[in-house]
């Protein structure tokens, strides 16, 4: 899936791509409006992430250029204005999803993918493990039904884990998830967050492979 970065904060961007191609995303980055606008109006992407406060170009005025040339791409915007004034200004300027700054990792990828299933006419299907459920769409973990409530962290951790569903996810992946590279996060956490989860979900559901990582229901389907 091939995604286009269009954002001005170079730590950002650079935390972003990371996180996106370790999704498994191809990603092109713009650092301002007049790159976006024209990776947009040449380049076939899947999905679009566009800040509003491009220099050089603003959002919403890249979007109109995009829609006016026939452009149908789903577009995401990910912003700090959470205005309800700003948020009308970009869903009539053509954008399809608005996430507000500071946001979730896991978050972004789940609407990101959504919206290119629903670009392609694919509903998302829950995944399932035992009693335990993954909704895609909407992010949410579900035990017998009913919603779980997970910090950000296990929420990424066990969102990993039910991408690679039923295959050993290595320490160091799993890690990643939660910090992305830094360097600075106690080593420790990721033994802490897992023995949460398994409180939570069962420990059974979550087996530890000693010297090569943690599997997630071998049986989900």
């Amino acid at each position: 899936m091939k995604i286009l970065l269009a954002e001005d904060d170079e730590q950002l961007a650079a935390q972003l791509v990371r996180l996106l191609e370790s999704e498994n995303f191809v990603v092109d980055h713009a650092a301002d409006g007049i790159d976006a606008n024209h990776l947009g109006l040449t380049g076939d992407y899947d999905c679009v992430i566009l800040d509003l406060g491009l220099p050089a170009m603003k959002g919403e005025t890249i979007l109109q250029h995009w829609r006016g040339a026939r452009r149908e791409f789903p577009v995401l915007v990910l912003t700090a204005r959470d205005a309800w004034v700003d948020k009308a200004a970009a869903f009539g300027a053509g954008a399809d999803d608005y996430l507000t700054k500071p946001f979730l990792s896991q978050e972004l990828v789940v609407r990101l993918r959504a919206l290119a299933r629903r670009a392609r006419g694919q509903a998302a299907q829950p995944i399932y493990c035992d009693d335990l459920s993954y909704h895609p769409t909407s992010g949410e973990f579900r035990m017998a039904g009913e919603p779980l409530k997970l910090t950000a962290f296990e929420h990424r951790i066990l969102a990993k884990l039910f991408q690679y569903q039923g295959s050993v996810v290595s320490r160091d992946r799993l890690f990643d998830s939660m910090y992305g590279e830094n360097d600075m996060a106690p080593e420790n956490s990721l033994e802490v967050m897992i023995g949460r989860i398994r409180r939570k979900i069962g420990a059974d559901k979550l087996l530890t492979l000693r010297g090569h990582g943690y599997s997630l229901c071998k049986g989900a389907q």
